[in-house]
């Protein structure tokens, strides 16, 4: 599926529900879904800065397609970033540097954050960019 269809599908999922009570139980068991993460993973390296709790990202470049993998100590981040996950993760670095993120307004997520985990969210965003980037660019100079 393409970073779009994802996001179609998250915007589907999420307008089952009216209240937003309701979407918080969602992320919760999202996050409750998440793959497990591998504790040598858990490095200040990983560590996404500009979260309130604590994320860890690890990203790798599996036969052209960019991996992620996550995890959280504050249950809501740990849903947050498995939607994130979910629409980036087996995608190209190229098709991740030029996804927008507009699902993420469409089902009202950064409007119902606290500021702080608005921050986290748009630092995981940025984060998950830049490992793109950084394997586009890996991608380029292998091919010189």
């Amino acid at each position: 599926m393409t970073i779009q269809e994802i996001q179609q599908q998250i915007v589907e999922d999420f307008s089952v529900f009216t209240e937003w009570l309701d979407k918080y139980a969602y992320l919760i068991e999202l996050g409750k879904s998440l793959t497990p993460y591998d504790e040598k993973h858990k490095t200040t390296q990983n560590l996404i800065e500009g979260c309130q709790s604590r994320v860890w990202l690890n990203a790798e470049l599996v036969r052209g397609k960019v991996v992620f993998t996550a995890d959280s100590d504050a249950i809501i981040t740990k849903g947050i970033v498995s939607l994130l996950i979910r629409v980036f993760s087996g995608q190209t670095p190229q098709d991740i540097t030029a996804a927008d993120t507009a699902f993420i307004d469409q089902i009202g997520l950064r409007e119902n954050l606290s500021p702080t985990r608005a921050n986290g969210l748009l630092s995981m965003i940025k984060q998950i960019k830049l490992y793109a980037i950084a394997f586009k660019e890996l991608e380029v100079k292998n091919t010189d």
